[in-house]
């Protein structure tokens, strides 16, 4: 027994030790991580247009306009086989039928591929999914009484109102390019029936790094949190920021387009300008789906520059 006293001391006091140290370092890293309410306007959707009509195929008729050779008004290969054994001054009369007949199913095919591939055209045809991110230095705080107003008063149960959404926030981007400091971009080609699918995975890939939505106005619901909620993540703010002082705020666009969006790769403040001026210009035919992010969302609310590397690693300085 004693022995095994001596062997358990140890072991015991390594543990408190490791312990201690895993603490004191997950306490700083979660002061220094602390992450924030974000901000959220869009709506939209990703729905396949109905099948048109699409009318009765015509047959072709014999010359007497009767019904023809073979049974249903139209002539095709069976046609071919009451040839065999005719001869005489009816095999030219013969030949030219069986061309005729030949011909008519072939232009057919042809038609019937042609509106299969015109109806696969229609009804799933080609979307753009894109995200454009930027993240600006602390100073440009307007930014976020800007979106913060455009979510109070937009009306986003319209394509009318998403594109004004979508101009207003861009807008308000183009009009701080002193604080831009980062910029990623991205663009999937994809089908309008697997379109909803990758825009949905943006928006929940950025939705997730909030620690909630303090604001939100999505296809005409508007939510804001309680006044008790928002001075909570106030003071947690504020305590974070005394720890480590915040130095940057991130927004983000979300975009689903008709037809091929090609965002260029951000790598200057040039590049950045062609992005936003790319997206701001969508027109209301074209645009499907619209969300714009932003964190924080509380006036004076910042993130650290180890909140920006951890949650945004694409960023790319600009």
């Amino acid at each position: 027994m004693p022995k095994l006293t001596k062997f358990v001391k140890p072991l015991l006091k390594s543990l408190a030790v490791f312990s201690l140290i895993a603490v004191l370092v997950l306490g700083q890293a979660g002061g220094a991580l602390a992450a924030r309410g974000g901000g959220r306007i869009g709506g939209g959707g990703f729905r396949a247009p109905s099948r048109p009509y699409a009318p009765p195929t015509r047959t072709y008729r014999g010359p007497s306009g009767g019904g023809g050779y073979y049974p249903g008004g139209g002539f095709g290969f069976p046609f071919l086989f009451p040839i065999f054994g005719v001869g005489g001054g009816f095999g030219g009369l013969f030949t030219i039928l069986i061309f005729i007949a030949i011909a008519n199913f072939l232009v057919r095919s042809f038609r019937d591929a042609s509106d299969s591939s015109s109806y696969e055209e229609t009804s799933n045809p080609a979307v753009s999914v894109a995200r454009l991110q930027v993240g600006l230095l602390a100073n440009a705080r307007e930014l976020q009484g800007d979106l913060t107003r455009i979510a109070e008063t937009a009306e986003t149960g319209s394509t009318a109102g998403l594109t004004q959404v979508l101009q207003e926030a861009t807008l308000s981007l183009l009009r701080h390019p002193e604080y831009w400091a980062y910029a990623a971009a991205e663009d999937k080609q994809t089908r309008l029936l697997s379109a909803e699918q990758e825009f949905n995975r943006f928006a929940l890939t950025e939705r997730s790094k909030f620690t909630g939505e303090t604001l939100s106005n999505v296809n005409n619901q508007l939510k804001q949190a309680d006044a008790a909620a928002a001075l909570r993540g106030q003071k947690a703010a504020d305590d974070a920021l005394a720890e480590a002082p915040g130095e940057y705020i991130v927004a983000t666009l979300l975009v689903g387009v008709q037809g091929n969006l090609s965002l260029p790769k951000v790598s200057s403040p040039q590049d950045l300008r062609q992005a936003l001026n790319q997206i701001g210009a969508i027109s209301q035919e074209k645009l499907l789906a619209v969300e714009v992010l932003w964190t924080p969302q509380a006036s004076g609310e910042t993130l650290t520059a180890d909140e920006l590397i951890a949650e945004y690693p694409n960023l790319k300085l600009v």
